[in-house]
This record gives structure tokens, sequence and C-alpha cells, in this order.
């Protein structure tokens, strides 16, 4: 299952002599689809070189499925995509960047590919259908032969579920026909097991390496790993020497040939090895600059000897949202969130105390990952597969006989439901980590019902296998490692999407790799981790907005402020919910209101598409797969009469006109810190103005980027005077810092990370460093907290002593060396961007 152990090797540098990988200074995110080509890119380079980037971060490249609005399912690795124009138009943006002084990172799928219909769209998946397990691409893809009874005349050796039809078989029959060598149901088309073509129709579904079945049978009987719960996407087995260079090979000639100089790494958790498959791209590609989309939760840290530059920044997401969030306040809105929900939210009753312990958002986490490991839950098919090996493994040696199915199954299922990360890296032939072993002993302490006798000896051989302790085999090492990618969909599904889909107390928290258990970041934390960033992961990606994120960050950053204030806030809920009438769901009520607020101005469409499907991923009261049309016209109803109530609108206009001043300190705190802490900033394509998208599709829409170039050029000539426009422009004012911090990058690298203190009564709203000796940050922290104390008064920050005044490269003020009071360098805007000339020795 894995690449042989190699010893440690080290990860690429991105500083040293010429020719050494170089690392970006900051890249900008394009979501390449039909109505956003490579060209529509090219197009778009005289603006983005002007903005300040130094790469553009490029979708998946690769041919997808027809219309395809992400490029994630992959059907043919061999060429650009022709929906994108294809290999010529990518040459033709790689000479325009270049002749801006840009450079390309794409976006690589090396974790599955699509199951496309018609099916012949996936060459390799065809003949696998065609030829079963003796086609040469069976070794491609992940699949359990012998969890399927085989053909008729064949039946060891298994075949293929295809779980697509709208109904059981037998009530489809007359909808399948055959034409040639092809099998057709409606849209779909399936390869003819050769010298079956003439058989009749029942003979000939017996004899094909595939069974087509209902599609309800996926989640208990699906036989073919999948990307997370999605069935129209296969897993392929890159581990695979011969499958890495079929799938990588465009990408790396691409490389080879100058077109492209990084690669993202989507999903790197769904591989059998992520280690091993990094080793190989680096020796591929010499070392190129190469991020990981490794979701860290809580403190883990990324593997030290994974040889890339970081991750893909959602780590940095967290904290530099968390460290802008009023970590009391988020939790008395918890408790505000809890009494709306039970009826009991009287005004000004309840959020004045903390939310309980333990934090329900953590036992909706529990809850949404057992579920999904049930015996029927979503995800019940990939633990049946892991019962499988551990009976096989049982089976072969007498000390380890007698465990029941049902008790290992329940055994997997303790473990999964409470294991604390997204997956363990044990490698079979190597020690399992240290951090590996604490996760383990952290899953089973968490259970407080914990078993005994023979259930406890069936947990403790369970959680072996998991770490690889009882020695090696092809089942044992199978196990170790299917653990780890089982336990990766079942974080990512029962988490982020299914708990951030119902615990909405504050859903600014409730992002890729967010901990609503924890909100806030203290500031003395925020500094230990840029200073363990610098140290260690230097050259990472940070980022705010993503096309994975549910809310973009200035969604986000207004509702941050609801933080500051809880009561406000759930009073206003309240009232909303009382003037809208009877609500379907009364936690669909307090989304639809956060929803509002953080997304205003927001047309009815938008708002009713992300709270279906903010229904659906939860699945209390609906889902994809068993939807309450009754339910779903309730919430559309509801939703749609909001804009039809003279009463409410002007109330909610007029709470997010309150929170602006507030949301705006957040925006602008929020993006200077982004581009100014250690790592990479990678740009979400239309993020240098305010941003109010939600969850996709919402937030992967084409970009007026022809729009931005004009903005941009009508405010160049305003950097270096007064703030460009009234307190109210945000939009000017976010451009206008994000190109100016950008061009400082460009400039001049970015020196050691060193934490500075403000002092006075308001210090603690202040957050400020160092880079080196001659660029200093300082960001508003609770901006509305600052105002109902009274301000900054008397509060000063002590700028260095050095060669000259300091400038703010965001109002052109000088300031000379020594203390100086915050109301007076914060007096335009909430934030401060402080530059002085660089010493030369």
């Amino acid at each position: 299952m894995t690449s042989p152990a190699e010893p440690a090797q080290p990860r690429p540098a991105g500083d040293g002599p010429a020719g050494a990988v170089q690392p970006p200074t900051a890249s900008y995110r394009l979501q390449l689809q039909p109505a956003f080509t490579l060209r529509d890119a090219t197009a778009a380079v005289p603006y983005l070189a002007a903005l300040g980037v130094s790469h553009l971060h490029l979708s998946p490249l690769l041919e997808a499925t027809a219309g395809s609005t992400h490029g994630y399912d992959t059907v043919d690795h061999s060429r650009v995509s022709e929906q994108l124009g294809g290999e010529e138009a990518l040459r033709e943006l790689a000479a325009e960047a270049r002749r801006h002084g840009l450079r390309l990172i794409a976006d690589v799928v090396p974790n599955h590919m699509a199951v496309p219909v018609p099916e012949q769209l996936n060459q390799p998946l065809w003949h696998v259908l065609r030829d079963g397990p003796d086609s040469p691409y069976a070794r491609w893809f992940d699949i359990d032969w012998a969890a399927q009874p085989g053909p008729v005349d064949a039946p060891e050796r298994g075949r293929l579920l295809l779980p697509l039809l709208g109904g059981r078989l037998g009530s489809v029959l007359d909808e399948l026909t055959v034409d040639g060598d092809v099998l057709r149901y409606h849209d779909h088309a399936f390869p003819l097991r050769p010298g079956t073509e003439g058989l009749a129709l029942p003979e000939l579904l017996e004899r094909q390496w595939y069974r087509l079945a209902w599609w309800r049978l996926a989640r208990t009987e699906l036989n073919y790993r999948r990307f997370f719960t999605v069935n129209d996407l296969i897993a392929v087995r890159v581990e695979v020497p011969e499958v890495f260079e079929a799938t990588h090979g465009t990408l790396l000639r691409l490389h080879a040939e100058g077109l492209l100089d990084g690669f993202r790494i989507d999903h790197p958790d769904g591989l059998a090895d992520p280690r091993g498959y990094l080793r190989r791209l680096a020796r591929a590609t010499g070392g190129a600059y190469t991020v990981v989309e490794k979701i860290l939760t809580g403190e883990e840290e990324l593997p030290a000897d994974w040889p890339c530059a970081g991750t893909t920044g959602y780590d940095a997401l967290r904290r530099i949202d968390g460290v802008l969030t009023d970590h009391a306040g988020a939790g008395r809105l918890t408790t505000a969130y809890q009494r709306f929900l039970d009826g009991s939210d009287t005004p000004g009753a309840g959020a004045g105390q903390p939310c309980a312990d333990p934090h329900p958002a953590a036992a909706a986490g529990r809850r949404g990952r057992a579920q999904l490991t049930a015996e029927r839950g979503e995800l019940a098919a990939e633990v049946d597969r892991l019962v499988r090996l551990a009976e096989r493994i049982c089976a072969a040696e007498p000390e380890l006989a007698d465990h029941a199915p049902w008790e290992l199954r329940e055994a997997l299922h303790r473990i999964l439901t409470a294991y604390p990360v997204y997956r363990p890296y044990v490698r079979p032939g190597e020690p399992a980590p240290e951090a590996a072993a604490e996760h383990l002993r952290t899953a089973l302490a968490q259970r407080g019902d914990a078993p005994a006798g023979p259930a406890a000896d069936t947990l403790e051989l369970v959680g072996a296998l998991t770490l690889g302790r009882l020695g090696s085999s092809s089942e044992k090492d199978e196990f170790c490692v299917r653990f780890a990618q089982t336990a990766s969909a079942v974080a990512a599904k029962g988490v982020e999407d299914t708990a951030f889909y119902r615990f909405n107390a504050l859903t600014a928290l409730n992002e890729v790799g967010g901990e609503p258990a924890r909100p806030g970041v203290a500031p003395a934390d925020f500094h230990a981790w840029c200073e363990y960033v610098e140290r260690h992961w230097p050259h990472t990606m940070t980022v705010l907005s993503t096309h994975d994120t549910k809310r973009s960050a200035d969604a986000r950053a207004r509702l941050a402020v609801l933080a500051e204030q809880p009561q406000p806030w759930a009073d206003e809920a309240a009232a909303w919910t009382t003037a809208a009438g009877p609500c379907p769901d009364r936690n669909t009520a307090w989304l639809l209101w956060q929803t509002l607020v953080a997304a205003w101005p927001i047309s009815p469409e938008r708002l009713v598409a992300a709270l279906l499907k903010a229904a659906r991923e939860a699945k209390l009261q609906t889902s994809w797969t068993a939807p309450d049309a009754a339910f779903e016209q309730a919430v559309t109803d509801y939703a749609h009469a909001v804009y039809g109530n003279p009463g409410l609108l002007p109330r909610i206009e007029g709470l997010v006109r309150a929170l602006a001043p507030y949301a705006r300190a957040n925006t602008l705190g929020g993006a200077l810190l982004h581009l100014t802490v250690p790592g990479v900033p990678d740009l979400y394509q239309g993020s240098e103005e305010p941003l109010y998208t939600l969850v996709d599709p919402d937030n992967r829409a084409p970009v007026d980027l022809g729009a931005l170039a004009v903005r941009l050029t009508d405010s160049a000539s305003g950097r270096l005077a007064e703030p460009p426009g009234p307190a109210g422009d945000l939009a000017r004012e976010k451009l206008h810092l994000t190109t100016t911090a950008l061009h400082l990058r460009r400039e001049r690298p970015l020196g050691a990370y060193r934490p500075l203190g403000a002092h006075g009564p308001a210090a603690a709203h202040l957050l400020a460093f160092r880079r080196g000796a001659d660029v200093i940050t300082a960001v508003t922290r609770l901006p509305y907290g600052l105002e109902r104390s009274g301000g900054w008064r008397d509060s000063t920050l002590d700028l260095p002593a050095g060669p000259g005044p300091w400038t703010d490269r965001l109002t052109g003020r000088a300031f000379e060396p020594g203390p100086v009071p915050l109301a007076a360098l914060l007096e335009h805007y909430p934030t401060a961007l402080l530059t002085r000339p660089q010493e030369h020795a």
C-alpha cells in the first residue's frame, strides 16, 4: 500500500544560491472554469502584476467533466482542459505572466478522478469496467474486488459496484438498452465485456465486471474508495509508481518546460502515503515550491519530514480570525444561541454567562462523526472494509482469533468518533510517530463509557492495528493505511460538513480547520504561532478566503463583531424571528439572520441557496440523500418573506450599518495581518476589495478583474496621500492597503518576526509586531470594546530607534522613534504599516 521506507530528506529550501527554488512573495488564486478561461487569466496579468503579487495560483488545469466550475473532477490526465483553452492557452498565459515578472502555481488533484457521465470520458475507468481485474488500469483505482461477487462465470474474482440507478434494478430494467458493445442507461454508457454483446439482458448483466445498483446501496455496499462520500469521484492509487507517472506526466512536463513553477496538492490526507508522494514529487521537480491542503486541528503540527513548503493556509486563517475575535463574548453568544434554540430567549437573559463545558460545538462534532460511521451511516461501507480486513488479520493468527465482526466494528466506530485530528501518519515498516500514539490515547480517553472485558480487548487490538504495532503483513499494512484514509473522511464529513452546519452560534468560526469550541486566540498565542511558522515553515501559504471557505473573510469580519455584543445580537435575532412570523426551525432562523448580516446586500436566490445547502449538510431536517420537500419549501418561503416585510428589512440594514465601523477595523486588520505575518499570502480572486460571499458555488463565480484594474489605476496616484476617500469607502481602502503591502513584500524581504507591546489602558486592543528592523505592523483588535471603554486615550506604542523616522505606508505620515500616541497613529486607519529606510551592512 505504501512506497518503501526511505530515510528522512530535507524539504525544499526557499533561500540559497542561484538556481535554488525561490518561493513566491504572494500569490493570487484564480478559479478557472468555462466562464473564466486561461485566456481570461492572460488578459488579467497586467492588473495582477500591478497589484503586486509574484505568482498566479491556478485551480486544476487538467481535463475535467463538462462544465466543471472547479476542476477537481478530472477525467483525463494527459491534457490541459480544452474547456479552459487547452495547452496553447496555458502557454500564452505563462508567456504573458513571465513578461510581467509573474510565475504560475498549479493545483494538483492526486487523490481521485471523476466517474463521469457518460463513463467513457474516463478512459482508464472505462477499460476497468470492460476488462475487470485483468485490465492494465485495474491497479489505478482503489477497488475492493472481493467485496462483491464476480460475474456468474468468475464469482471469485469480484466486480465493481456502480450505485447510480434511480431505483432497484428490477424497477429500471426497461430503461437499460444494449447499443452494440455499449450498455446505456439514460445518459450513462458502460462498456460490455467482450463476448457478452448478444446475451439476453439478465444474463448480460450477470456477466459484467460491474454491478449496476440502486444509488441508495452506496453507503453500505460500495467497494471502491471515493472522495469523502461523493460516489462520482473514485480514488486513484497514486502510491503506485506507474499511476503517479501517468497521472502527473503532463504537469511534470509543463514544469520541466518552465510553464509551471509550483504546486498546490489537494487533499493529501486521502493518500496512502502522503510523505512518499511528496518525496516522489520533489524528486521529479527538483524541489519545486509545493504546499499541501493539510487541515491541522488544534495544536497539531505538519509532519516535519514532509518535503514541502507548508500548508495551503487554513491554520493561518484560524489564527488571524481568532486574534480578532472576542473569546469571552463568543462564549456568551453560545449561551444566548442555546437559549434561542429552546425558546427561552427573553430579552437580556442568558448572554451574560459563558457557555457550558464541555462545549456544545465539540459534542456536535462527535455526533457528526458517530452518525457517519454508524452501521447505516454515510461512511458505513468504508468502516465495513476495515472490518473485513481486521477479520482476515484475526483469522490468520490464532493469538488474534475470536474477535467478532460486530466487536471490531464497534471498536472502529468508537475510535473514529473520538479521533482528535484528521488522521495518523503511520507508515508500515516504521515505528508509529509519537503524535499518532498520543492521538489514539486521546481518542480512547474521550469516551466516558469505556468498555471492559472482551470489548476492551477488541478495542486494544484495533488501536494496535491502527499504529502498525502487531507486526507486518499485507493485510496489517493495508489496515494501517486504510484506517488513516478513512479517519480523514470521517473528520471532514463529520465535523466540517455536518457539525459545522448544525452548530451556528457564531458562524464565522465554522471554517475549514476552525474550532468553534475554542473561539478566539490570545495575542500571546498568536505571536507564538507566528514565531513557530517563521522558524519551521517560513514559506507556508496563508489564506483568509478560498474556494472552500463557507464565508469569505469580510463576511466573517462582520460576524466577529457580534461576539463583542452577544446580548444585543441575541435580542435582535429574537425580534427579527418574531417579526418574520412562524419559522420552520429556530436553528435555521438564527442561521438566516447571521447569513443576512454576513453577506448583506444579498439576493433572495443567493440566500436560499446557502440556507438549503446548510440544511442538507446538517442532515437534521433534510439531506442530499433524503430531501424533505416540505421543510425545504418552508425554508425557501421564510427567506423570501423577509424581503417582503417592510418592518424587517430596514432593521437588518440598520444593524449592518451600525456594525460597519467595527467590521471595517476587522476587515482591514485581518488583511494587513495576512499580508505581513510569516508565510506567503495567497489572495483569493476579488478579495483585494471587500468580498461577501458564501459557501460554494457562491464563492466560485467569476470576478470582474477588468473593473478591479480600473479602480486600481484610479487609486494608484493617491497611495502616499491621506486616506483614499472617506472612511466609508471600504473598497478603496482595502484595495489601497492590499497593493501597498504587496508592493512592500516585493520591494524587500520581511525580516525576523518580533512582537511589539503597546502601553496604556487600551493596550490590549492593539496587536503589533516588527518584521526585521524596518517594518512594523499595527492593527486594532476588538474595536467595539475599544470604543465602549473610551477609545485609545493615552495608550502608546514605542517605535524603535534607528535611522530616520518611521513612515506609515498607508497614509504617508511620518512618526519619530519613541512613544507614539495610538490615537494619532491610527487616526485615519485602524491599521498602520510602518517602514523606514533599510539598514545596510
